[in-house]
């Protein structure tokens, strides 16, 4: 079956509870073959309602026609990924990761959305991320989080002077390292709740929290304190990649429960877009048309059922 035929089969007809993709959204880095164009025509080719920018794929088509041609195509603009890399310990790093998360403020404010999310960062001693430990760098774990609350701090007026709310992303803790030195919903909440709550939100994405003792709780902590700003989907996969990064998969593959995520979600109140985002190489390399048919197929099988259940 062609791709062409595969999004004719699973489109949603009369867009009724149990067949409406309306709140999904595609997160470019699921196809990154994609330019920002391709990812923007293919989400309207498959009826979904928003899209999910990366910062690269902006800079490749440049701000002002990234954001026109979105608005034209009567997308919303979920989120923009990302900003972070709060950590550094030197006073050039601190300087350099400040004016780039500021430009990132500007460039979500520009593209319509008030959705900016945050991976914080890992520990001074991460070469890069992935990369193996520098032998003489900083291993501090707890002051690596101060620094991260404190650039947060310095970040959200101007934030806030753009109507953009900086989205903290826990990672799983294998990423603790060289990604994010906060790794649970209750983590990110301790760091937002010193600001308001259209300041400074939370992204709950299923690959990095699924496996947390404490998800359902903090995710109604969170709903309470109305700072759910995203909900990002896709699937835990065994065996890891040899780059765990890759690891994602498409709803249904792996070991996520979204049937009870979505039913705390959505009783958290959450209504927002629903965001996929797919780190791997194999959908990487499928015809993005194609994998837009499978990721439609699986939001209405695995995870919108979750979402409507207290519809």
């Amino acid at each position: 079956m062609s791709a062409g035929a595969i999004i004719e089969a699973f489109s949603p007809a009369g867009h009724g509870a149990h067949d409406d993709v309306s709140r999904l959204s595609l997160n470019t880095a699921t196809t990154k073959s994609w330019t920002l164009a391709e990812a923007v025509d293919g989400a309207v080719r498959a009826g979904l309602g928003a899209i999910g920018l990366w910062r690269d794929r902006v800079a490749e088509a440049g701000l002002a026609e990234a954001a026109a041609r979105v608005a034209d195509a009567g997308l919303r603009v979920s989120s923009l990924c990302r900003g972070g890399f709060l950590t550094a310990a030197d006073e050039s790093g601190r300087a350099a990761a400040l004016a780039d998360n500021r430009a990132a403020v500007v460039e979500a404010a520009t593209l319509g959305t008030s959705e900016l999310i945050m991976v914080v960062g890992g520990l001074p001693a991460a070469s890069a991320p992935g990369g193996p430990a520098l032998p003489d760098g900083d291993r501090d774990l707890v002051a690596a989080r101060g620094r991260v609350a404190d650039r947060i701090a310095d970040l959200v007026p101007f934030a806030q002077e753009h109507g953009v709310r900086l989205v903290l992303e826990p990672l799983h803790p294998m990423f603790a390292a060289d990604r994010a030195v906060i790794s649970t919903l209750g983590q990110a909440l301790d760091l937002a709740e010193p600001f308001p709550a259209q300041a400074v939100g939370v992204v709950v994405d299923t690959y990095h929290v699924w496996w947390d003792p404490e998800l359902e709780s903090q995710i109604a902590r969170a709903g309470s304190d109305e700072r759910i700003a995203s909900y990002q989907v896709c699937d835990w996969n065994l065996p890891l990649a040899a780059d765990p990064l890759l690891s994602r998969g498409y709803m249904g593959d792996g070991y996520v429960d979204f049937g009870a995520i979505g039913r705390w979600v959505t009783a958290a109140g959450y209504t927002g877009d629903v965001e996929v985002e797919i780190f791997n190489q194999s959908i990487w390399d499928t015809q993005g048309d194609e994998v837009l048919a499978i990721v439609k197929e699986r939001y209405l099988r695995h995870v919108l059922p979750g979402l409507v259940a207290h519809g």
